[in-house]
């Protein structure tokens, strides 16, 4: 099992910036890769940016040249630099984490983006 605790939403107006943290706890060994998703309201959730061990990352087309993934091993963390924020960013921003057991997910994280 692994828990993951977010912080580091939100409300900010249209470009501005913020900066997610995720930090995982329990079986954090076995945790290949780390990312973010997020759900606007009346959407699906959708892909953000993940990176897989410390180098291989990926992000959505629709944040790539605006946010930043990084990941601190020996904390057990990873980030999500927000920059040039747009309204269409608002959404729950669910930290996850990816096992050979599975994946799991953090409670979210709520981020505003006003105009």
């Amino acid at each position: 099992q692994v828990q993951l605790v977010e912080s580091g939403g939100g409300l900010v107006q249209a470009g501005g910036s913020l900066r997610l943290s995720c930090t995982a706890s329990g079986s954090v060994f076995s945790v290949t890769t780390m990312g973010w998703y997020r759900r606007a309201p009346g959407k699906q959730r959708e892909l953000v940016a993940t990176m897989t061990g410390g180098v291989r990352s990926n992000y959505a087309d629709s944040v790539k040249g605006r946010f930043t993934i990084s990941r601190d091993f020996a904390k057990n963390s990873v980030y999500l630099q927000m920059n040039a924020l747009k309204p269409e960013d608002t959404a729950v921003y669910y930290c996850t984490s990816e096992t050979p057991r599975g994946r799991y997910w953090g409670q979210g994280t709520q981020v505003t983006v006003s105009s």
